[in-house]
């Protein structure tokens, strides 16, 4: 018994699935989805077979051709894998599993009316990655395992689907075809249901698949680009207006890193719980509001969903341990487009900031070393308790070493190359190595490969950006210590991220009259950017200034994004004695917010409550 994934019950000796066919009956009074997914591996394959599940309740497993039940068995739950389904299998190259979801799959999050814009109809999405897909659908939930697939949605005719593949029909329900279901026709060909029909013809990883239901619209944004979000008008043009420069950044990435494969690159703009800034499902980016900004540097998060379609799509890392094959590279790659499309300034401020996140992390992880590798060992480890900056940040570090070591024009080479000869694959970060040594001959006498690779902390040759407006801004922070605040001309041009990074350079112990006037000269509490808004109420929890606890309250229910909410509860709870008042207000909060957040973004916050309440 061989597992390939410390997150998975996959068996290295088992065949792989190649393709999932996928009929998921949408039933929104009881936030479940009756369904039935046709599995099929590659040749005929007989004894046990070992898949992942969480949080599903199998009705039955039959040979797809007599309808005849097959053998299966069920664990009791892993906290961190959920359940060990198995299914023995007597030379069979399919097998069909009928199953219905829970109301607490850990992917999903069903939205009632009034938690919508529009308070009508109801919505529900995923949220697949990490390891997150198996309570949508018993899978190989590894993303070692590539796999097509094709779903049937069906759903209720005012409402709409949209998902990680291609659009084929919307059309009414076929008697029969439902027929597996647990309640079968009846339910499948009721008034008033629709279906829609998609395909995956790419192999993906199970954290890519992705649907959203509900009550949505679009706007046309490039010949493959349309923009997406709940059918509300303001939402639709302030998206489109926001993400206009897409197809220029599609075409640059095209430049940098060869041909796009997926066909389209539509965005969905999520309603405010969707726990992160944005999630690359192939064809269909998902993407936190909290990004409409009105000053296009939302665009920035588009730039690395976009760079995914290269780095994370196409070449994905084999299992979470080497997740930094996807965000280092997507990250070096983000910059890169932003670079081309924004400017050299716009490039270094992201780096400036991604460099005060990382020294952030270090210290954050300071009794956890471990998790500050890129190469880590996540056995017995929860994947969503992990998740940092780390294997972005640093992971961008190391190939932004290896580019200054080899020059832009050799790595460039290097990386159309790496991205050709691995697309459509699944690798570790020792492949990356060989690979690397093998295409740039001695660049590991120049760069220490297993430091950076397998070290703890932040190498010595890492590097803080170098431009004239980071360092101005930075040395502005400096300036703050002495009692200077900027004045109203040096800061008259600034945007979010501007600001963002003089914020994020304040030393953390200001005075509370000090928060206040800041406040007062340039009401950052009010600001609409988010990344301003927290870092600007992160300082002010830490100089207990109490006025500014009504606005933490407000941020804390108002969005669902795990890098405000993360770093805000953890500054009000974290610290001993003193923090009673701000504990207080933390556990009030979430008991009140806690429905409103997707299960990824509740249970990292009961992991951070646990601990320090």
């Amino acid at each position: 018994m061989a597992p390939i994934d410390p997150h998975s019950f996959t068996e290295s000796t088992h065949p792989l699935a190649t393709h999932i066919s996928l009929s998921l009956f949408f039933d929104f009074p009881s936030s479940t989805i009756h369904a039935s997914a046709l599995l099929t591996l590659p040749a005929p394959h007989s004894g046990p077979l070992s898949l992942d599940a969480r949080a599903l309740t199998v009705h039955s497993v039959l040979d797809p051709q007599s309808s005849a039940p097959l053998p299966f068995s069920l664990s009791s739950p892993d906290p961190i894998k959920g359940c060990h389904l198995t299914v023995s299998l007597s030379n069979h190259s399919s097998f069909l599993i009928v199953y219905s979801t829970s109301p607490s799959s850990s992917a999903l999050q069903w939205l009632s009316p009034p938690q919508t814009f529009n308070k009508t109809l109801p919505f529900v999405y995923t949220q697949c990655q990490a390891i997150h897909a198996r309570s949508v659908f018993p899978c190989q939930d590894t993303p070692a395992a590539r796999v097509r697939y094709a779903a049937k949605l069906n759903v209720p005719r005012q409402l709409s689907a949209v998902m990680s593949a291609r659009h084929v029909d919307r059309r009414d329900p076929i008697a029969g075809e439902g027929a597996a279901l647990v309640s079968a026709d009846a339910l499948w060909c009721a008034e008033g249901r629709v279906v829609e029909e998609f395909v995956m013809e790419q192999p993906i990883p199970p954290y890519l698949f992705a649907f959203a239901v509900g009550e949505l619209g679009f706007r046309e944004g490039g010949p493959r680009t349309r923009v997406y979000s709940e059918a509300v008008p303001a939402v639709l043009e302030s998206a489109a207006t926001e993400f206009a420069s897409t197809e220029d950044m599609i075409r640059q990435g095209e430049s940098l890193f060869g041909p796009y494969e997926w066909e389209r690159f539509d965005l969905l703009v999520l309603p405010p719980s969707f726990p992160y800034g944005g999630m690359e499902n192939p064809r269909m980016t998902f993407l936190t509001p909290t990004v409409l900004k009105g000053d296009s540097s939302g665009a920035q998060v588009v730039a690395h969903e976009l760079a995914h379609s290269w780095t994370g799509n196409l070449i994905t890392n084999k299992t979470n341990e080497h997740f930094w094959l996807n965000e280092g590279f997507t990250t070096y790659a983000e910059r890169r487009i932003v670079e081309a499309v924004q400017g050299e300034d716009r490039a270094a401020l992201n780096i400036g900031i991604g460099w005060r996140g990382l020294n952030k992390e270090m210290e954050r992880f300071k009794d956890n070393l471990e998790v500050t590798k890129l190469k880590t060992n996540q056995e017995g480890v929860d994947p969503d308790d992990v998740y940092s900056e780390v294997p972005y940040e640093k992971g961008f570090q190391f190939l932004w070493r290896i580019e200054r070591q080899v020059g832009r024009p050799a790595f460039d080479e290097f990386l159309k190359k790496y991205i050709a000869t691995f697309k459509f694959q699944s690798i570790d970060t020792d492949t990356f190595l060989d690979f690397l040594k093998a295409n740039l001959p001695g660049i590991e006498k120049e760069v220490d490969l297993i430091l950076w690779t397998e070290g703890t902390g932040i190498p010595p040759d890492a590097y803080e950006p170098v431009s004239s407006i980071y360092s101005k801004i930075v040395s502005m922070a400096n300036e703050f210590k002495l009692g200077r605040m900027p004045r109203e001309d040096e800061v008259a041009d600034w945007q979010g991220q501007e600001w963002e990074l003089y914020l994020e350079n304040l030393p953390k112990s200001i005075e509370a009259s000090q928060i206040l006037e800041l406040n007062s000269r340039f009401r950052l509490s009010e600001s609409k950017d988010y990344e301003v808004k927290v870092a600007f109420l992160l300082l002010a929890i830490a100089s207990k200034c109490k006025e500014h606890y009504v606005e933490v309250e407000k941020t804390l229910k108002a969005v669902g994004r795990k890098k405000y909410l993360v770093p805000l509860y953890s500054a009000l709870v974290e610290g001993g004695t003193g923090k009673e008042e701000e504990k207080i207000l933390a556990k009030r909060v979430f008991a009140e917010a806690r429905d409103t957040y997707h299960p990824i973004a509740q249970g990292v916050i009961e992991t951070i409550l646990s601990k320090h309440i």
